[in-house]
């Protein structure tokens, strides 16, 4: 079973996300970069996958600029054995890396589709329904457990109400949400191993995709600073304050 892991590149987590001056986008020159938290646990999924047997291969891919390269060799790092950049420098959005990750479904072959629910970057949690879309798959989306045995991959997945199971034929396109499993570490030497593994470089026009944004980002800001809170004396005054000021009751 060969399995297709995309990993995006976004600031790190850690990092206080500032935007530009001129309000187009949020600043990202000399921010550190990191893999998407999401894409991680699914990497951390598909390398687990492989441990029990079930994979044979795991492809690491990731569209965008040159420097997509370091997440792909970080998701080398923790186990996958090889990766795709397909390479530009236009501003992706979902559909257009739904329509790339499809084509190269079909051009690796790829029997299961494992990726992040969302990336921290825009929350758009669009990409994965989307795949599943435009390849006819059956999804299972925001996965807290998989098992893969007898063709089928059974998905515990989280809902409004608590949990939900779900069973589905493969292949199938799968998305991680946080409480799937726990990343691990990518050792120093596999680290170095990862330096040895092949990375492919196609563009989007290999691929027959079209990257041209279908959206127009009209501005961006920052959310508005929020007042401090304040101690009450009693719950007399406070329902006094929810009535009077926020007019809430």
């Amino acid at each position: 079973m060969k399995l297709l892991v995309p990993v995006k590149r976004v600031v790190d987590y850690n990092v206080k996300v500032r935007v530009k001056p001129d309000g187009s986008a949020v600043e990202t020159a000399g921010v550190k970069m990191s893999m998407n938290p999401f894409d991680e646990i699914a990497v951390e999924e598909a390398v687990r996958l492989k441990e029990k047997g079930i994979a044979t291969e795991i492809i690491a891919v990731s569209a965008g600029v040159a420097a997509c390269q370091e997440t792909i060799r970080t998701a080398l790092a923790m186990g996958a054995d090889r990766g795709i950049l397909v390479e530009t420098d236009a501003a992706l959005e979902p559909l257009s890396v739904a329509k790339i990750l499809k084509a190269l479904v079909q051009k690796e072959a790829i029997d299961l589709v494992v990726m992040g629910k969302q990336a921290i970057d825009d929350d758009m949690n669009a990409t994965g329904q989307m795949l599943a879309a435009l390849l006819g798959w059956p999804q299972g989306t925001f996965a807290s457990k998989v098992e893969i045995a007898d063709g089928k991959a059974t998905i515990i997945r989280e809902i409004d109400g608590g949990n939900e199971t779900i069973a589905l034929a493969l292949p199938t396109v799968i998305t991680a949400d946080l409480r799937l499993n726990e990343p691990r570490y990518a050792s120093l030497p596999n680290i170095m191993k990862a330096r040895k593994k092949t990375i492919d470089t196609l563009t989007p026009a290999d691929l027959g995709v079209d990257p041209a944004p279908r959206l127009t980002t009209v501005k961006v800001s920052e959310p508005p600073a929020r007042k401090a809170g304040v101690k009450l004396a009693d719950v007399a005054a406070l329902l006094d304050k929810l009535r009077n000021e926020a007019k809430v009751i």
